[in-house]
């Protein structure tokens, strides 16, 4: 069964972290409603960083659901990655998806960054 905590070690806690991922990505995966940016790291850990801002999904309570499923996806899904600090920025209209959908296009993201991993030999 797969770890269901969501430690400090597994986050992007401060502005440099995300900064770094921001300047020195790696790689890139994205589909409308999401982008995410990664980049290997020198931890036995994936990282990952959320973005939600409030002028792509206006409600809070909206807002909090995107994060909880995005973060519950990487708690299920972390241990099928390499080593990388992962930033999701969250685009306009993601709210419109159900759980369901917005799951599913996490898992097509993820399979991607997986990908392009593997193929550059991470």
């Amino acid at each position: 069964m797969a770890n269901s905590s969501y430690p400090k070690t597994s986050r992007l806690l401060n502005a440099g972290e995300f900064q770094a991922v921001f300047s020195h990505s790696q790689f890139k995966v994205s589909c409308r409603y999401f982008l995410v940016l990664a980049k290997t790291n020198d931890q036995n850990n994936t990282r990952i960083g959320l973005v939600v801002g409030k002028k792509n999904v206006s409600k809070a309570v909206q807002r909090n659901r995107v994060k909880r499923l995005i973060r519950d996806w990487f708690r299920r899904h972390q241990e099928f990655s390499p080593n990388l600090d992962m930033i999701v920025l969250v685009r306009k209209e993601a709210d419109t998806l159900n759980n369901q959908q917005l799951l599913n296009r996490l898992a097509s993201l993820w399979d991607d960054l997986n990908t392009k991993c593997l193929s550059a030999g991470n």
